[in-house]
């Protein structure tokens, strides 16, 4: 198929932050859309795959500064070691987008002024009653016992200038497009929560400039301001493929807008199904036809912390394991809607078993008995038995269900159809028994075609893999002597040329582990990863050490039957999410004894939810439920607090069980 006869097809990642080193659940976004992308330009498109950094904003002015770089030099090095990652996991973009490039800097300065003149951005403030620690604005009707909603704490009147967007405008048009537009946003359960916790309730104006901070593009024709995150990075899928705001648009940006997929994590989906969605209306332009936003990826005890070294990172594990393996394994285990799961102990179980027992094995075991019964060549002499149509039948049947699987977008349930065609082959090798066919002169043809029958399976199974291993493919294929086939080719059993000769030194593509080595290995990488961050936090911790303590205000006394009357347990926490419309609570389940109990806490700030889950916490476990946000907690996780808001979990000093009286 010619070039320019190919069907475009965009896809895009959200753009990583620069704020550091992206860690695996970071690395598995790029890695799925890699996927996505090389499987569409197998079937024929015209693939543009864009990725990139977001690299302006409050948090990255504060992290130069305290590295004592410009912000420009940080970004330079965080993009630089992203880069470095995504290429390290063999990702195929086509073009990385950074949001300091100038080209596209001028674009949102442009679209900011577009979207002010014709009236969509006015100039305001901020004003209401203002919690510092949480830098969010209340009205009274939203404080509780009058007091910030999301921390409990004081308040006071404040105002600071700003300028809005007025969402209000276009939201019953995004509603109806929503309504009409069944698949626009994937899974359905995240276009439920945007309609029923955003849209149908009524959408606030959203704040587009900061005068707080200087790291951002400024406001060209009101310079102390500077556009505010969401206009800037969301604005990158377009000005990423030549949009102009005077209307002056490149070819390639007429060819691939609209875009076919924006792949998010799920944690952003509000801007890119609501935000997004409406500064295209406003710049009358057409929607990205899907949005799709993915599951997290959680470490097994639900708990990453640079401080316990434990973070893991793409490089590390491809270290371990390499680049392939780290790919199956991220893809394979995140199912489509619910979070998935890594851990040593689990990576090291689909290495063996998948990569090396049904995947590695097959292909040495093949590939050696062609060699050792006819010299390494491969030829079809058409003796059947009636296990040969099964395989063959379970083989093209796995293709199409691969094939329907992908336009899903279920990339773990594609994969496990490929590896279906491994298991079947194993499983054919087990019925037909070649080292018995062997023993018989006369049963050479049937030995002959029985290898011939798994060389063409695991040629198939290799060119549908190619687009999740690459590189394993294309050993697999080398050593059988043939090359990939287009997905067309794949619905016929028997395209491999008989008589073709398999290499004559089989490579091991994936060697065993012992899980025992992995995990005193990954323990000792742990444990100087934790003293590398001790020794980087030293100074703070030797500064502590000489700071005063805190005082607080004493509060009336009270007797030990006052204090007998509160129960204190260990909770460990097993899941975690964010309140919605909340910019400070989460919401989490509880499992105290054999019960769970929800809990609602203003930590939002200073936990993600996936740092959360797996933590034991110390819980006040006899207060009265209450409701917060519209949601029922039943509880209170404690924390400590220091002088500048800082919070931490109080936890138990050695393993506890859950429900452990704290006394």
């Amino acid at each position: 198929m010619c070039q320019d006869c190919k069907k475009p097809y965009y896809i895009t990642t959200a753009i990583a932050y620069a704020s550091g080193k992206p860690h695996i659940g970071n690395t598995y976004e790029i890695v799925l859309a890699d996927s996505i992308a090389r499987y569409k330009r197998a079937k024929g498109y015209d693939v543009f795959f864009q990725t990139g950094t977001d690299e302006h904003g409050q948090k990255i002015e504060e992290k130069a500064e305290a590295a004592g770089v410009t912000s420009q030099e940080f970004v330079d090095r965080s993009a630089g070691e992203i880069r470095r990652i995504w290429d390290l996991m063999n990702t195929s973009y086509d073009k990385f987008i950074r949001t300091t490039d100038k080209d596209h800097e001028a674009q949102v300065q442009k679209i900011f002024k577009k979207l002010y003149d014709q009236g969509d951005i006015y100039k305001g403030a901020y004003e209401g009653l203002y919690c510092t620690p949480c830098e969010s604005f209340w009205t009274p009707s939203q404080l509780v016992d009058g007091k910030c909603p999301d921390c409990g704490r004081e308040v006071q009147p404040a105002k600071e200038e700003a300028y809005f967007f007025r969402m209000s405008k276009y939201a019953p048009r995004l509603i109806e497009y929503i309504n009409e537009h069944p698949e626009f946003i994937q899974p359905v359960s995240r276009k439920n929560e945007m309609m029923n916790n955003f849209l149908l309730p009524g959408l606030q104006d959203l704040c587009v400039s900061r005068t707080t901070f200087s790291w951002g593009i400024p406001v060209d024709f009101d310079p102390k301001h500077v556009t505010y995150v969401w206009l800037d990075a969301l604005t990158n899928y377009i000005t990423g493929i030549g949009y102009d705001c005077d209307g002056n648009h490149t070819d390639q940006f007429k060819k691939y807008w609209p875009a076919d997929l924006h792949l998010i994590g799920k944690d952003i989906i509000r801007f890119h199904t609501i935000y997004w969605p409406i500064f295209l209306m406003a710049l009358d332009l057409p929607l990205p036809k899907q949005v799709f936003g993915h599951p997290w990826l959680l470490q097994g005890d639900g708990k990453m912390s640079k401080s316990k070294g434990n973070v893991l990172y793409a490089d590390t594990l491809v270290d371990f394991f390499g680049v392939d393996a780290v790919r199956y394994f991220v893809l394979h285990e995140m199912p489509f809607e619910n979070d998935g799961v890594i851990s040593w102990e689990l990576m090291v179980e689909r290495m063996n078993s998948d990569l090396a027992n049904i995947l590695g094995n097959l292909v040495n075991r093949t590939i050696s008995m062609t060699n050792k019964y006819f010299g390494g060549v491969v030829a079809d002499k058409s003796v059947t038995a009636p296990e040969d149509e099964d395989l063959k039948a379970v083989v093209l049947e796995a293709v199409k269900k691969a094939d329907a699987k992908m336009d899903q977008l279920r990339v773990a349930d594609a994969i496990t159809e490929i590896f279906n065609i491994f298991r079947r082959s194993n499983k054919y090798i087990d019925e037909t028994a070649p080292w018995v066919l062997a023993k018989d002169e006369e049963k050479k043809d049937r030995l002959s075609t029985v290898l011939y029958n798994l060389t063409e399976a695991i040629t198939i199974g290799a060119s549908l893999l190619e687009s999740f291993m690459p590189e394993t493919s294309a050993k697999i294929l080398a050593q059988l002597n043939t090359a990939k086939r287009s997905l067309d080719e794949l619905q016929t059993f028997g395209l491999y040329p008989s008589g073709n000769q398999v290499t004559d030194k089989p490579e091991i593509l994936f060697a065993r582990m012992d899980v025992k080595e992995v995990l005193e290995k990954a323990e000792a990488l742990q444990a100087a990863q934790a003293a590398e961050a001790a020794k980087e936090s030293g100074a703070d911790a030797e500064n502590a050490e000489e700071e005063d303590g805190i005082d607080l205000e004493p509060k009336a006394e009270i007797t030990y039957d006052d204090f007998a009357k509160l129960q204190f347990q260990v909770g460990e926490i097993i899941k975690c999410e964010a309140v919605p419309k909340s910019k400070k609570l989460l919401c989490s389940q509880v499992k105290i004894g054999t019960k769970t109990r929800q809990i609602i806490s203003g930590i939002k700030a200073h936990y993600t939810p996936e740092e959360m889950v797996g933590k034991k916490v110390m819980v006040v476990t006899n207060l009265k439920p209450a409701k917060l946000a519209g949601m029922l907690s039943e509880g209170m996780i404690l924390c400590a607090e220091d002088a500048e808001g800082n919070l931490a979990l109080m936890t138990p000093e050695k393993k506890m069980p859950a429900g452990a009286e704290i006394c």
